[in-house]
């Protein structure tokens, strides 16, 4: 190959994907970003090597105009909340329709984030619908190499951030699914592991879990996320745990609110499992990653950012 490789990434203007884009830009590879709408990249567009296309990523015709003259794809897109529909859509048929158009523009190379408990027989849409969308790929006979991540936290997440906002104006969190583990891994560790695994051809037809080096309990999450953004002179606050049917319905009333829901029953149902590594498969530290722990990293953002912000977010959204 004798031109810096040519990326395409599903997903570059979210979460993830900034984080993806910029190490892909400090390697001086090219990207290609494809969105809806180019408003929501001003956080990219200006990254060397780096395109914004307007265009829908579950368009096969937008997939089939912008396929041809990559090396590889990275498929970032997903959602945490809908109905079956949605995630079909996002989780299943996008997959198909991505397949098809690398196979018709012969590019063969694809890292594809997933989920840690993805899973045919899982208690929840989501975590069904990620493992049909896996099934999709790997029967379409790419070079595939498949990630799933636990939950992601870092300064821009919509978890540990929104938790701390709350405590900002609640005397005590009841939570839902409090005792259900999690193996939180820092969203630049995740994009160091996308980058590694499109540098290294053996990671091809390989799955990787990216967990990080602690296991939390929900409700251990949400106190300290309290505590890291020094709510009460850094103490938190109390986290009350609501018994399931106490949760449903506190999920249902979410559910009715306007705007993307804080909390739904899909996510409740995803909850009766812990979200933490099997090991059975390679992980992190297999791609030469020395996982960061949230204890380490999210103090440094939690504590320097504006009051309210994530809650504020929702509230505009939503009307509120």
């Amino acid at each position: 190959m004798n031109h810096p490789p040519r990326i395409l990434v599903l997903g570059g203007t979210g979460f993830v994907g900034r984080q993806v884009c910029e190490q892909l830009a400090r390697l001086g590879w090219r990207v290609t970003v494809p969105t809806r709408r180019a408003t929501r990249a001003a956080a990219i567009q200006n990254l060397p090597g780096l395109t914004v296309v307007e265009a829908s990523v579950h368009s096969a015709s937008d997939l089939a105009r912008l396929m041809p003259g990559h090396d590889a794809v990275v498929n970032l897109v997903a959602v945490l909340h809908g109905d079956e529909k949605r995630f079909e859509q996002v989780h299943v048929r996008l997959p198909g329709l991505l397949a098809e158009a690398m196979a018709h523009a012969g590019v063969k190379r694809l890292v594809h984030i997933s989920a840690l408990g993805a899973d045919a027989q899982g208690p929840s849409l989501y975590q069904r619908s990620k493992a049909q969308g896996e099934t999709v790929l790997r029967n379409a006979r790419l070079d595939l190499t498949v990630l799933r991540p636990s939950m992601i936290f870092g300064a821009d997440d919509q978890f540990l951030n929104l938790f701390a906002d709350l405590q900002t104006v609640l005397p005590f969190m009841p939570l839902a699914g409090s005792a259900t583990r999690f193996q939180p891994v820092w969203v630049g560790d995740v994009a160091r592991a996308v980058v590694s695994c499109l540098k290294d051809s053996r990671t091809i037809g390989q799955t990787y879990e990216l967990a990080g080096p602690d296991v939390m309990s929900l409700g251990e999450l949400v106190h300290r996320s309290g505590q890291w953004a020094g709510i009460r002179g850094g103490q938190g606050r109390p986290v009350l745990p609501l018994p399931a049917w106490m949760g449903w319905l506190q999920a249902v009333f979410m559910e009715l609110a306007p705007g993307e829901p804080l909390m739904s029953r899909d996510n409740l149902a995803s909850m009766k499992v812990d979200n933490v590594a099997s090991g059975q498969w390679p992980g992190l530290k297999d791609l030469g990653i020395q996982a960061s722990s949230a204890a380490g990293v999210a103090p440094g953002y939690l504590g320097h950012r504006g009051p309210r912000s994530r809650l504020n977010a929702w509230r505009a959204r939503s009307g509120r």
